[in-house]
């Protein structure tokens, strides 16, 4: 590996815990205002049997001195070649909420692109990135764009009165925001990969219907789960999605080794 590729990995990507020799790897992205720290308990649960890499967009925590990106192609287009170049062969991908439309656009460039399908791609808390609907989050003033987190319910939502705080994380806020909801689907060649969907019976921003559109963007298998809750619906069934990941990852490990 090139020191440059070397450097713009360990920009992009966070390993947090050690995991066994050709274990399986799960590369995941966080949803609009995230960091990769937010799957540092996913990290640690699945270690050591998988090894799970975060990615942390510019922006926030140790990027905060970058520019924040706010177009879903981009980011995708600064992480697949990173993701298709990891040694071990193909990874799995899982993102949730916006995570899961940068997830979905690695996906199909390391697939076409790169010649490079992931193992699998999971994604959670989104319709399907054909199903658009009219936001305007990120144009709303700070009350309204903080309101709307506080609404959804996710982790760390409650330190969004901290003023200190709130001046650090507003402008990649904003910024997924508006990367999310100027996303537009551009028509192509469906994935080959396995596509597993997650979603809460009662979140605001996908419905069971926009969930299942999902099956129409892969040729692969597809397996829909519902869970009871809302947007953040992973946190209170943290076990059962971690088994779901568990099970999955390390039998289609099992699998590529006895062919």
């Amino acid at each position: 590996m090139s020191a440059q590729r070397h450097d713009e990995r360990a920009r992009w990507l966070r390993e947090y815990h050690a995991s066994r020799r050709a274990a399986p790897r799960l590369v995941c992205f966080p949803h609009a205002g995230g960091s990769a720290s937010w799957y540092h308990p996913m990290s640690h649960a699945l270690a050591p049997d998988v090894s799970v890499l975060a990615v942390q967009y510019p922006g926030r925590q140790d990027r905060r001195g970058e520019v924040p990106l706010d177009d879903v192609g981009a980011i995708a287009r600064q992480v697949a070649p990173l993701v298709a170049d990891l040694p071990g062969g193909p990874p799995a991908l899982f993102g949730h909420s916006m995570g899961a439309l940068v997830a979905f656009e690695v996906a199909r460039l390391m697939t076409g692109k790169h010649d490079e399908a992931p193992a699998h791609l999971y994604v959670s808390g989104r319709r399907a990135p054909d199903r658009h609907r009219s936001e305007a989050v990120h144009l709303m003033d700070e009350r309204g764009l903080l309101a709307e987190v506080a609404a959804l319910g996710g982790t760390g939502a409650a330190n969004l009165r901290d003023r200190d705080l709130v001046a650090m994380v507003l402008p990649p806020l904003r910024a997924d925001y508006r990367a999310v909801e100027t996303y537009r689907h551009t028509p192509g060649e469906p994935l080959t990969c396995p596509v597993t969907v997650l979603t809460g019976d009662a979140d605001p921003k996908t419905t069971a219907a926009e969930a299942e559109g999902w099956r129409e963007h892969t040729t692969g298998a597809f397996d829909l789960r519902v869970y009871p809750g809302g947007h953040f619906f992973l946190t209170d069934h943290q076990a059962e999605v971690l088994d779901l990941l568990r099970g999955g990852l390390t039998r289609a490990r099992r699998s590529v080794h006895a062919d």
